[in-house]
């Protein structure tokens, strides 16, 4: 039995292997309707989520499998005190497979420690998202054929932005990767990020503050958000919440074909009028992460 964490859990090759399941899914639909019937997926979400516990739920639904769960810690045991470890031995006697998310970093590992079923880490507080960067992955593949000699922008909150760590982790095994990373000095990506990850495998990178000045240069630009829930100054917050908004004059001098993603939810830093320029992927990147963590059930179920 086997649980997924963070993204270095999976090696190149069985990320490559997940793309290719994906596209499959893609082109024939119909061929993975039955796959996972009588099989059941917990989703077991400790904090809010919109795409994750829905496309979680519409992937188990489109292999044919059921879904059980809770979408609020206040609707589960923890309320009244249960441990996470308690929580899992009790769902892996009714589930098949978990999908969890909580604001604890290390919650899921915790979990997949307890669990007789194999647990996806669905979100675990500002520390890795390993299913937003597959379904970043594979938006990355369908828009550019290549993971390989890409510019990749990161702007906005790269402190507490765990789907940023991720995709530094998966794109830093990859060649000719070269990342510019846009943020104020107070939400600057962490020191073990750039110092385990950028440093140690000599990944080129260079920090600024200036999304305009970078923007020419970039292949990706990944925006974030925020995260008001991250903070424990709201004064904070307030001050850093604007401090980048991508509006359509700003893409003036980007590439043509420049790839805008954002792992979502939007509040304000991606203008609504930039949705209809050709170069907005984030709604694309939705679809996508379906389609990825359908791959990801198959393969942790053992379902050819």
């Amino acid at each position: 039995m086997r649980s997924i964490i963070d993204i270095l859990d999976l090696s190149v090759e069985e990320i490559d292997s997940l793309i290719n399941t994906a596209c499959d899914i893609i082109e024939n639909p119909d061929k993975y309707c039955d796959k996972c019937k009588r099989k059941k997926l917990a989703t077991l979400f400790f904090e809010p989520s919109t795409r994750t516990r829905l496309s979680f739920e519409a992937a188990m639904y489109e292999l044919g499998g059921n879904v059980i769960g809770f979408s609020a810690a206040n609707n589960s045991s923890a309320a009244k005190g249960e441990s996470v470890s308690d929580t899992v031995k009790t769902v892996s006697c009714y589930a098949d497979i978990i999908a969890m998310r909580h604001p604890k970093e290390g919650a899921p590992m915790v979990a997949s420690m307890a669990a007789s079923v194999p647990v996806i880490n669905a979100g675990d507080g500002g520390h890795n998202h390993p299913t937003q960067t597959l379904a970043d992955l594979l938006t990355i593949y369908r828009e550019k054929g290549s993971f390989n000699n890409l510019t990749v922008g990161l702007c906005g909150d790269l402190k507490f932005g765990r789907t940023v760590h991720s995709l530094i982790n998966a794109l830093s095994r990859y060649s000719g990767i070269n990342f510019i990373l846009i943020s104020p000095d107070e939400l600057k990506l962490p020191d073990y990020v750039t110092n385990n990850v950028l440093k140690k495998y000599n990944i080129p990178y260079e920090e600024t503050t200036d999304l305009l000045e970078a923007m020419p240069k970039l292949d990706i630009l990944y925006m974030t958000r925020v995260q008001r829930e991250r903070f424990f100054n709201e004064q904070d917050y307030i001050r850093l919440k604007d401090s980048y908004i991508l509006t359509p004059d700003k893409l003036d001098t980007a590439k043509q074909d420049l790839c805008i993603m954002h792992p979502l939810p939007r509040v304000n830093e991606i203008s609504v009028a930039v949705d209809n320029d050709k170069r907005a992927c984030y709604f694309k990147q939705v679809k996508n992460g379906k389609y990825m963590r359908m791959a990801l059930i198959l393969m942790l179920l053992g379902v050819e």
